[in-house]
């Protein structure tokens, strides 16, 4: 069958769907169709041309479960692909379809059911603001959150994200305690619900919505301390490096994000430029309010100035929050000025990270800016990551610098491709694969995402011998 006429038998499948579901809220319009089917691979110039033609023929936008039920058993029933998207402000094409067919848009799907005892539990659609909007007057809020967090759903984070901001204390999102249950459907033909808890649940996290549909997420909760947004520039980076480690493991101080930018990386936040003198390497730092004292001293042990102070209501009455110059924002305001950069991504070990950090620093010179942010591992050790800006030259060039950095002891998530197992995953995990098996039987949720699938039959005969 060509491509053409391939396409004409999906487009006759949607439309059958679509006569049976009147009431669905459904998107057709080519122009809305192609916008719900892409998310920020651009941040890529590898997956910006494998996908900036990919796209799914329509999108549905179920406001209940028992709306997402009759669309997913509709779909089994047709053989149409689905592709679940939250916000998508994911940045590996995880929602963005490689075989067409529905792109099923959760994010009406947005309820904050309970918060509790440090608990919260909310429908996957929800926006993470808004959960936090939500859940701060009864003193909780999120322990994580991405950059993107006024766009970004809870789904979303689970499905395709890693940490953010709070991973500074709390860790990455798939440490243990973190994520503590999920309801997830089943893509059959009379769909399933299911409730999966701890290390069950987490094999889910990261999958790019491949092996369930995940409805809801009952997730451990923080304190809603007030915080205190500082920014804190140094003539030396060897100065600013010491000294986010200091603040990152003053145990006394709590704290929410401890970000580095070497210079020139702080040069691209064109908003802040009163706050960065130029030729200076910068600190962004979130700390308790009432840890400020303690703050600063260290600070001042280390020759840094302070030259921008946010309260929390400050922040409210500006909508501007260090927040959104963190983590993978940082990325963002450095290509909205030179859209020929991009990114790595890589994990320093503890104990070795600033040494590491310093000699590939002066290795790789111009080419490779920057970018650190302290966060605790799964297991609690205090260590960074780095978010380096790369002057993009060619794609074998991009591999020589990630190979590099691998050659100095430093792991790699290759954020420039667009399969689990090539990425942060690193390899194929028979027991994800298995919940593809059991969740999704037909193969339809993002196919062409899970390298596991294709040895399904290998990966089943393994675990009926076990």
């Amino acid at each position: 069958m060509s491509t053409d006429d391939a396409r004409l038998a999906m487009l006759q499948k949607l439309e059958r769907i679509r006569t049976q579901l009147p009431h669905i809220d459904w998107i057709v319009d080519d122009a809305r169709v192609k916008r719900l089917s892409q998310d920020y691979f651009w941040f890529s110039p590898v997956l910006k041309r494998l996908f900036d033609d990919k796209q799914a023929d329509a999108v549905a936008r179920p406001r209940n479960e028992e709306e997402i039920r009759k669309v997913v058993s509709a779909c089994v029933r047709e053989g149409v692909p689905l592709t679940v998207r939250g916000g998508g402000t994911g940045n590996y094409a995880q929602s963005t379809p490689l075989a067409g067919g529905l792109v099923l848009d959760l994010s009406r799907f947005d309820e904050l059911l309970w918060v509790r005892n440090g608990v919260g539990r909310a429908q996957a659609g929800i926006r993470l603001s808004e959960f936090d909007e939500q859940a701060r007057p009864q003193g909780w809020e999120l322990r994580c959150l991405p950059s993107t967090f006024r766009m970004a759903t809870l789904g979303g984070l689970f499905g395709g994200g890693f940490g953010g901001v709070g991973s500074i204390t709390y860790g990455p999102l798939g440490a243990p305690g973190n994520v503590l249950a999920i309801k997830v459907m089943t893509v059959e033909a009379e769909p399933r619900i299911v409730e999966l808890t701890g290390p069950e649940a987490l094999l889910l996290h990261h999958g790019y919505g491949t092996n369930g549909i995940v409805l809801e997420l009952e997730v451990a909760l923080a304190p809603a301390h007030p915080w205190l947004e500082n920014i804190i520039v140094f003539d030396d980076f060897d100065r600013a490096l010491d000294c986010g480690q200091a603040l990152a493991q003053a145990p006394g101080i709590i704290k929410k994000s401890v970000t580095v930018l070497a210079d020139p990386v702080p040069g691209y936040m064109t908003a802040l430029q009163a706050f960065l003198p130029a030729g200076s390497h910068a600190l962004l730092v979130i700390v308790a309010e009432f840890n400020e004292a303690a703050m600063k001293q260290i600070v001042a042990d280390f020759g840094g100035r302070i030259t921008y102070r946010q309260d929390m209501e400050q922040v409210r009455a500006t909508r501007r929050t260090l927040v959104e110059y963190a983590w993978n924002h940082t990325t963002m305001h450095a290509l909205k000025v030179d859209r020929s950069l991009t990114y790595i991504q890589c994990s320093f070990q503890p104990g070795r990270n600033l040494e590491q950090v310093r000699t590939l620093r002066k290795l790789l010179g111009d080419e490779v800016l920057t970018h650190v942010e302290f966060l605790r591992l799964r297991d609690g050790t205090l260590t960074c990551n780095g978010l380096p800006i790369v002057r993009y030259t060619t794609d074998e060039r991009l591999d020589e610098i990630m190979q590099i950095y691998r050659d100095h002891g430093v792991g790699v998530a290759n954020p420039h491709v667009y399969v689990v197992e090539d990425g942060k995953q690193g390899q194929i995990n028979p027991a994800v694969v298995m919940k593809k098996v059991a969740f999704d039987p037909h193969g339809l949720l993002n196919p062409g995402k899970l390298r596991g699938w294709e040895i399904r039959d290998q990966i089943i005969a393994a675990h009926a011998e076990a």
